[in-house]
């Protein structure tokens, strides 16, 4: 009787190959490793062979598991542009998509939700997080389009703004200004603490938190001055040049995996308009 092996084993399969992991695969296959584990166990039982084994800390696939990487490829291959001819351009994902906590609020009432609007079957993914940390779940394959900050100069930019300070214009009258930031690692606040320094003026982390909202809410709140873009939206008007030292430029960038979906492709599109167009309102 012939065996039949399920593409979502031999997609975890081929998972744990790419990224080097049981807990890099498990978020690239949204299954816990707990769950990835019992797949790999299924499959192994099915081919009656052992496909990886472990050396210190590393998974090293074994002889049996390099033959079944080279079919499970093909086969994966074979059938996803099988559902893609015969599903005539519906879309069901995933899309997976990561995000500074900036874009967060813009992306969720607006680009993500269109998506969801033009492919109801599709599942989205979305990770916020910092822009390193989402740099490299792009390179491990684990997100398909980023959104994040850079240098002004970076090849990827969608825009360069200016950074501003933003925060009770009375707190600039204190002899050390207090500041509110993310924590580290930290674009803004790295570029607020080297513009303090380099211009000789005193200051004391007043406010730090993983969270904008938070950091959002302590400025309001006047219990610091803060480093963001335009884009910050708090509820207080930034303090202009001349009162505090200058800022420099940060870029919004975009990255996007090597091979994406036409709908993947263009969700990054409308990810690009949106960020553009709020960038021009202000």
């Amino acid at each position: 009787m012939a065996v039949n092996l399920p593409t979502t084993l031999l997609r975890s399969f081929v998972a744990i190959v790419d990224t080097g992991s049981m807990l890099n695969a498990a978020e690239h296959v949204f299954v816990t490793q707990s769950a990835l584990s019992l797949q790999i166990k299924r499959l192994e039982e099915l081919v009656q062979q052992s496909l990886f084994t472990r050396e210190g800390r590393r998974l090293a696939l074994t002889g049996h598991g390099e033959v079944l990487l080279g079919y499970a490829r093909r086969v994966l291959a074979l059938h996803d542009e099988a559902v893609a001819a015969v599903s005539a351009g519906t879309f069901s994902g995933p899309v997976r998509i990561g995000m500074v906590q900036d874009f967060a609020e813009t992306m969720f009432t607006g680009v993500i939700a269109r998506f969801a609007e033009l492919h109801p079957e599709s599942q989205i993914y979305a990770r916020v997080a910092g822009t390193a940390e989402l740099q490299q779940m792009l390179d491990r394959g684990q997100l398909d389009i980023i959104l994040g900050y850079a240098a002004s100069d970076d090849a990827a930019a969608i825009r360069v703004s200016p950074m501003v300070w933003h925060g009770h214009a009375a707190l600039a009258d204190q002899e050390t200004l207090p500041i509110a930031c993310l924590e580290k690692p930290c674009r803004f606040r790295e570029a607020a603490i080297a513009s303090l320094e380099a211009a000789g003026r005193r200051y004391r982390l007043a406010v730090e938190t993983p969270n904008l909202s938070t950091l959002r809410a302590a400025v309001e709140a006047g219990l610091g001055i803060t480093c963001r873009t335009h884009l910050f939206g708090s509820g207080v008007d930034p303090v202009f040049a001349g009162e505090l030292p200058p800022l420099p430029d940060v870029a919004c960038i975009i990255g996007r995996a090597p091979s994406l979906a036409p709908a993947t492709a263009r969700l990054a599109d409308l990810a690009v308009e949106t960020i553009r167009a709020a960038a021009e309102e202000l």
